[in-house]
């Protein structure tokens, strides 16, 4: 059993993505949980979050939207402007507004929520794939340089999990996906929302004290073939 009791944790854009499942999992190995759902897309938006939640012994950025499939050549500025204002653009914020703190109290855990999309091409996806690449460039490069500091910085990239923003009911009950997950995922199924909440849980605890700058592929094995 995963034991956060006695840890605070921040959850970003908690009603999205992998959000309500990240709650859940932290909840029910003890954490007192934050939650907070906006979008933190204006530049004092992280400070002012961080500051409203007071001492973390760790955060959980989970940023995320629609995924655009626009062909590379139609991308426009609007598209590319608004993915990493969403899901970029907040990283480094939030990490000016919770590393302080967390230096001041001996140390701390941050996670990203990321996406296998930027480890395995596909088509119609550039922009988002993009964006989710800055992601974990950031945290590999960042996680080393926090690391001496007792700060461990890790994401999570995934595809092929259970969530609403990506994967709703109507797109699962599809056959045509059903098709497409035989086909493309080893595993043969979406991985659980618990089973990747519960891995992030883990990269939260105690426990995980030995992993700077990684980045932790969950997608089915879709990933690695």
């Amino acid at each position: 059993m995963i034991d956060l009791k006695g840890k605070r944790i921040l959850v970003t854009q908690a009603n999205d993505f992998m959000g309500p499942a990240l709650c859940q999992a932290l909840a029910a190995c003890g954490a007192d949980v934050v939650a907070d759902a906006r979008l933190l897309t204006a530049p004092s938006d992280a400070q002012q979050l961080i500051d409203a939640a007071g001492e973390l012994d760790a955060l959980v950025i989970n940023l995320a939207l629609p995924a655009p499939s626009t062909p590379i050549t139609q991308i426009d500025e609007a598209e590319w402007r608004q993915v990493f204002e969403v899901m970029v653009d907040p990283l480094p914020r939030l990490l000016r507004a919770v590393v302080p703190g967390m230096k001041a109290r001996g140390g701390g855990k941050i996670v990203v929520m990321g996406s296998a999309s930027a480890l395995r091409g596909m088509k119609r996806s550039a922009s988002y794939s993009a964006a989710r690449g800055a992601q974990l460039a950031l945290v590999q490069a960042a996680g080393v340089e926090l690391a001496p500091d007792h700060i461990h910085l890790n994401a999570i990239a995934q595809n092929f999990v259970d969530n609403p923003t990506y994967f709703p009911a109507e797109v699962q009950a599809n056959p045509r996906f059903q098709e497409r997950l035989k086909r493309e995922v080893p595993l043969g199924r979406l991985v659980k929302a618990e089973e990747d909440a519960s891995f992030a849980a883990y990269l939260c605890s105690d426990a995980a004290s030995c992993f700077v700058g990684q980045v932790f592929p969950m997608s089915g094995g879709w990933a690695v073939r």
